[in-house]
């Protein structure tokens, strides 16, 4: 069987309807037996149609409304049922400029650049029934590749990194809580963890816990990275308030911390960093 020939299944995200349509044209006549099993037009109908469907391959615009591509991906990765299925093939499609290609490019993860020119899809046709070929001969390791690639991505300084803090300078050491009508002062060093809650956060110390109105997008460039560990796309917790690193015969991790019950469950993506010494 020709490349052409080859069967597979396809999930485009694109929010902008004659980009995407032009990408289903083009698609149609690069790779005539690609099935597009779903077309939608934000990141988090990604999430949920990839979950449902199961699609070997992943056209995830990188801006969308809400969830970016980048995002959507993580959430699939960290969702994704442990039942062997291989993680799809990821394909971002992007208006960035040469630097940013190039982050993508190093994370072994495929780009096409809008407006899509056939001659460098068909290249990305090529590179991914490579992959799905290589999949179907038994070739192992898919679902840690994907895992891998998604980790330099999101460890890049590409162009979905979260935004620098409009102030540089020290992390932040005081976390304002409104709680009715007064302000709290909750010093950075007593919380335990960070979770994101819809459009706040959730932030929670040994004594309480408060709901903070920014985004964990927000607020991850202006604490300690060093100190605050993210562990799952929606949790970040204090490394020294992590008592252990409890891992399944699963491989699944869970995290218990140091006088408060809460147990965090930490994601595919980020349980490399509990290893022993």
């Amino acid at each position: 069987m020709n490349a052409t020939g080859m069967q597979a299944t396809a999930l485009i995200a694109e929010d902008e309807p004659l980009l995407a349509a032009n990408l289903k044209a083009e698609l149609r006549a690069l790779w005539p037996a690609l099935n597009i099993v779903a077309s939608v037009t934000h990141g988090e109908a990604a999430v949920q149609q990839a979950l449902a469907l199961r699609p070997q391959l992943l056209f995830l615009d990188i801006r969308m409304p809400g969830m970016t591509g980048l995002e959507a991906a993580q959430a699939i990765a960290e969702d994704w049922p442990d039942d062997g299925t291989p993680l799809p093939a990821l394909v971002f499609v992007t208006a960035y400029d040469e630097y940013a290609l190039q982050a993508f490019e190093q994370a072994a993860v495929d780009y096409v650049l809008k407006p899509v020119q056939p001659a460098r899809l068909a290249q990305t046709c090529t590179r991914v029934q490579a992959v799905l070929a290589q999949r179907a001969s038994g070739g192992g390791g898919a679902i840690d590749a994907a895992i891998d690639q998604l980790r330099q991505l999101l460890g890049s300084s590409g162009p979905t990194a979260p935004a620098a803090p409009t102030t540089p300078g020290a992390p932040l050491t005081v976390i304002q809580a409104a709680v009715g009508n007064a302000i709290h002062l909750v010093p950075v060093v007593d919380v335990l963890y960070f979770e994101a809650a819809d459009k706040y956060v959730r932030v929670v110390t040994l004594e309480r816990e408060y709901l903070v109105r920014i985004s964990l997008r927000e607020l991850l460039p202006q604490i300690d990275l060093q100190r605050f560990w993210q562990i799952h796309r929606g949790t970040v917790v204090r490394s020294d308030a992590i008592a252990t690193a409890l891992r399944d015969e699963a491989g699944k991790v869970t995290l218990t911390l140091r006088g408060h019950a809460d147990r965090l469950a930490v994601s595919r993506l980020y349980a490399q960093l509990f290893k022993p010494m």
